[in-house]
């Protein structure tokens, strides 16, 4: 079993304090894998899942139910199928009044964010668990990892061709069950054609009227779609950076797939040469390692910078006062064009690196270094200058 130290440690320190903690994240990613291995160090801990009837209908009077077990960390999995039970949990806590005395579990749902802010606000804490990354496996988990995505179910398969079979059973599951589940109507042959369209326009600048046109739907109907599979982890929408430099700036946010392996079988693409040939190799790559950013860096802003005469830089991390830019670049040789330079001359960062899949970092300019993403990523991580 592959132990997520770090979030086991958040776990202790956020049930130390909060009432209540929700590990929230998509189907499959590990939550109930981290929630027991998390309660087997604390003893005489319950755990409930929601989606077994027989655990369900012991909750069929929540309050006759939890009042007794009011002195044991209580796990509720899957708590967005019962939202009625947050009006419960928050009138358990005032009564009780101290830290750990539920632990909520939910596959990703607006819905679940909502309540929770509302009626829980002040006594809960969130944990956003993401599928495997690769600060928890190892840089020799690279390949694999951005082959086949971090989904335990992918990533830990036999061979490719179980991860392939495990990732189209996600898709298919995730369109026809889990969607409905959240409460959201939209016909799965739908919204699958839209997650397509996504993947095929993975990494560029989002364009709403031509998703849409595409589609055959209003622009406002393709944000909708959009807001769905961002709300349920599925892509992820990296801003324009706000910037105050003299030039005219790409407003649009940028949308990436937020799972390789996922964006891998959307498109079709079996191995790592079929995804070499590909033209969604080197976005491929960018979203590889701004997801590895993402969850190692959670408290930091990611953008993307682009003028309207084409410069760019992929990804600029906001730590504070601190700035760090990343160029990505799915090479060990990786060239770079003018606009890098300009971008760089524009941002004036604190740090520069371009990442790529080398094996050690090396400067290629004064104040450029190519690395690896484990070596960008520690360096962000050392205190930011002068942060707020």
């Amino acid at each position: 079993m592959i132990v997520r130290k770090t979030s086991l440690d958040l776990l202790a320190k956020y049930t130390s304090y909060f009432p209540v903690t929700a590990i929230v994240g998509p189907r499959q990613c590990g939550k109930t894998t981290l929630a027991k291995a998390f309660l087997g160090t604390v003893p005489d801990s319950l755990y409930l899942d929601l989606e077994r009837p027989a655990d369900l209908a012991k909750l069929a009077h929540p309050e006759d139910f939890l009042q007794p077990h009011s002195e044991r960390l209580v796990c509720l999995d899957e708590i967005q199928r019962t939202p009625e039970l947050f009006p419960v949990l928050r009138s358990l806590c005032d009564a009780e009044g101290g830290p750990g005395q539920f632990l909520v579990l939910g596959s990703a749902s607006p819905t679940l964010l909502r309540q929770t802010s509302e009626t829980l606000a002040g006594r809960i804490a969130h944990i956003e668990l993401t599928p495997f990354r690769e600060h928890e496996l190892g840089v020799g988990a690279r390949m694999s990892l951005w082959d086949r995505g971090g989904f335990p179910g992918s990533y830990l398969a036999p061979d490719d061709e179980l991860s392939r079979a495990w990732l189209d059973n996600f898709i298919l599951t995730f369109l026809e069950r889990d969607i409905p589940q959240l409460g959201i109507h939209v016909p799965s042959l739908t919204l699958r054609r839209f997650w397509q369209m996504c993947a095929h326009f993975h990494g560029e600048t989002w364009n709403h009227a031509k998703i849409a046109g595409s589609l055959g739907v209003s622009g406002t109907t393709a944000a909708h779609y959009l807001d769905i599979l961002e709300g349920a982890y599925m892509l992820r929408r990296i801003p324009s950076f706000a910037a105050n430099v003299k030039k005219r700036l790409v407003k649009a946010p940028r949308v990436y797939l937020r799972d390789t392996g996922i964006l891998h079988r959307l498109l079709r693409i079996d191995t790592h040469d079929d995804l070499l040939a590909h033209p969604v190799y080197g976005a491929s790559w960018e979203s590889y390692v701004i997801e590895q950013v993402a969850a190692a860096l959670p408290d930091a802003e990611l953008s993307y910078y682009r003028t309207a005469a084409g410069t760019e830089m992929d990804l600029v991390v906001t730590q504070g006062r601190r700035m760090t830019v990343l160029e990505m670049k799915g090479t060990v040789a990786p060239k770079l064009t003018r606009g890098f330079w300009t971008a760089l001359d524009d941002l004036k960062p604190d740090s520069c690196f371009v990442v790529a899949p080398v094996e050690s970092p090396y400067s290629l300019a004064k104040g450029v270094v190519v690395a690896p993403p484990d070596v960008a990523i520690r360096h962000m991580q050392g205190t930011p200058k002068n942060a707020e």
